[in-house]
């Protein structure tokens, strides 16, 4: 809730300059992707911000935020002590299973809340090719990022008579409902994989 109002304020305030707006929306991205996507798309719904300029910048944000995460992996397998680990044979099987479906892997982190972070940087850690990387997460953000914006595009404008603190309230309960789906479809891959349920791992 914090972390959006000060989203909110942030981006919010830099209306009036484009250009200001633009930058404001990529630092938003590192900050939290989805949210500022549904900030983002509302403000082009009332007519603060062009569409075109809103998906650039988003685009533009969350894959050098992901390619971020992948460079900061990278870094850290050059530390004498973790280099170590990048073929240790204790995660010989993390890594050939990572390499084994690495476009998939990434692809799907991006829909998937909670796992892009260990994916990514995982990725750069165990330096694996960097164009690919890139690639499927363009593509990946260009699916994903697009959807996201054009539902709280529409979401924008269905609720433009609306009250702020209810508007934004209801905006925020749509992003929880979007966290809880990804993380049941989180827990029901690793269930299908492992062979189990998904209250089997709940209760794990």
């Amino acid at each position: 809730m914090f972390s959006f109002t000060f989203l909110s304020h942030f981006i919010g305030g830099a209306a009036g300059s484009t250009i200001t707006l633009s930058l404001a929306i990529i630092l938003g991205t590192f900050i939290l992707e989805d949210p500022t996507t549904v900030l983002v798309g509302v403000l082009a719904a009332d007519g603060i911000i062009s569409v075109p300029v809103a998906l650039f910048s988003l685009y533009a944000g969350i894959v050098l935020g992901d390619t971020g995460l992948y460079c900061l992996g990278w870094l850290a397998s050059t530390h004498p002590r973790l280099a170590r680990y990048v073929d240790h044979e204790f995660l010989v099987p993390f890594r050939t299973w990572l390499e084994s479906r690495y476009v998939l892997t990434v692809f799907s982190a991006r829909f998937i809340p909670g796992s892009r972070l260990p994916t990514y940087t995982a990725s750069g850690f165990f330096r694996s090719p960097l164009s690919t990387f890139v690639l499927t997460a363009i593509v990946a953000t260009s699916i994903w990022t697009t959807l996201l914006f054009y539902a709280s595009y529409w979401f924008g404008n269905f609720t433009s008579s609306w009250l702020g603190p209810i508007r934004w309230g209801v905006a925020i309960l749509f992003l929880i409902v979007l966290f809880l789906i990804g993380r049941r479809n989180l827990l029901a891959y690793r269930a299908k994989k492992n062979g189990d349920t998904v209250d089997d791992i709940r209760g794990g």
